[in-house]
């Protein structure tokens, strides 16, 4: 009976085991496919940092094929001088008829802008606006920050619009490490004609502005941190880690105001980064309209508060844009019509005052 009850035993380890292993191996998969609908079921005081203390093997796992994952996107989007296009998005802008509708769009009716979707990878906050950005778009990555939610209405300069921002600012960095250049723009940035060729060759980082001086290498320039074209390089690499780091040197401070404190810093000059600040005439904004549509490659809604205002103004800018595409040659040359805005997004009411009632995501 001895060497039978042995056997049974061995058995009944064997089975068990198998089971163990089947089970984690499940769990593994549950976790890698989506996460984000995983974490939704437990209650909103539990987070990812509980994790790896139960499961260390599935919260690796997970941080791996994130990785993974986000190298198959960038490498399917990407040109073939390994550039992609990057905006992100929440939940408040995802929304059906909100700003990213209006964005997709610009690509869609602009001059030779369709075929940039392409290259368009859309960064969501949020599982809702991943949920969205599939439904409409080709290439979605789900960047849900631990301990974060972004899916509302980013109020400017509140502490979730500050860690939104530089939370931007990090991912950025960790794609030009994987050896992509980029374009990011934000979903409020109309696109209506390829910006490419408006882009200085020689520049490693070249960036909008709010006020354009005139002279593209003028450190005087107010830049925007809404659209800019960075190329992958050590100089690049080493710019962002040290403007994310610099959060600290400026605490309060969003990714715009830090990039203004440190673009006259000698590190700047120490590393060798060439910046260039792009010509309002070509990338045009709300603060500082583009004045000639012969011209014009986007027009931000910056300078603007609250997204019912930038809404409304955004669509003009549209409406515009398509009456301009209706004109015969001769009247586009003579540059006949300009655009209508800012209308809701009143100039004359920018300025902070600190109240979140009358802030928006920039």
């Amino acid at each position: 009976m001895l060497p039978d009850s042995t056997v049974l035993l061995r058995r009944t380890l064997t089975v068990a085991l198998f089971f163990a292993t089947v089970s984690l191996s499940c769990l593994v998969l549950l976790w890698d496919v989506d996460s984000s609908q995983f974490l939704s079921r437990f209650p909103s005081s539990y987070s990812l940092s509980a994790f790896p203390n139960i499961i260390p093997s599935v919260y690796d796992s997970y941080a791996v094929s994130n990785e993974y994952r986000l190298e198959g996107i960038l490498n399917e989007a990407a040109m073939e001088d390994k550039t992609v296009i990057l905006t992100t998005l929440n939940e408040a802008w995802a929304a059906q008829n909100s700003v990213i509708d209006l964005f997709l769009e610009s690509f869609r009716i602009g001059d030779h802008t369709r075929w940039l979707l392409n290259h368009l990878v859309i960064i969501a906050l949020d599982h809702k606006a991943f949920v969205r950005c599939q439904a409409i778009h080709t290439y979605c990555y789900s960047l849900v920050s631990e301990g974060a939610d972004f899916h509302e209405e980013a109020y400017f300069m509140t502490p979730r619009y500050l860690d939104m921002m530089w939370r931007r600012i990090d991912f950025l960095r960790s794609v030009l490490e994987k050896g992509y250049s980029f374009v990011f723009t934000d979903a409020d940035i109309m696109w209506f004609r390829d910006p490419f060729p408006r882009f200085h060759l020689d520049a490693d980082f070249q960036i909008a502005c709010d006020h354009y001086t005139g002279s593209s290498d003028d450190v005087n320039n107010r830049p925007n941190g809404g659209f800019n074209f960075v190329k992958s390089n050590n100089r690049s690499i080493e710019f962002y880690k040290f403007w994310y780091s610099s959060r600290e040197t400026y605490p309060g401070y969003h990714d715009q105001d830090v990039l203004n404190f440190i673009k006259v810093h000698p590190f700047i000059t120490d590393i060798g980064l060439k910046i260039r600040f792009l010509d309002t005439t070509n990338f045009g904004g709300l603060c500082e309209p583009s004045k000639d549509l012969n011209e014009v490659c986007t027009m931000h809604a910056n300078c603007c508060f609250g997204l019912v205002s930038k809404l409304h103004d955004l669509r003009i800018m549209l409406q515009d844009w398509k009456h301009y595409l209706s004109l015969p040659p001769s009247l586009k040359r003579l540059s006949v019509i300009s655009w209508r805005v800012p209308h809701k997004c009143s100039l004359d009411s920018f300025h902070y005052d600190g109240s979140p009632e009358k802030s928006v995501q920039e």
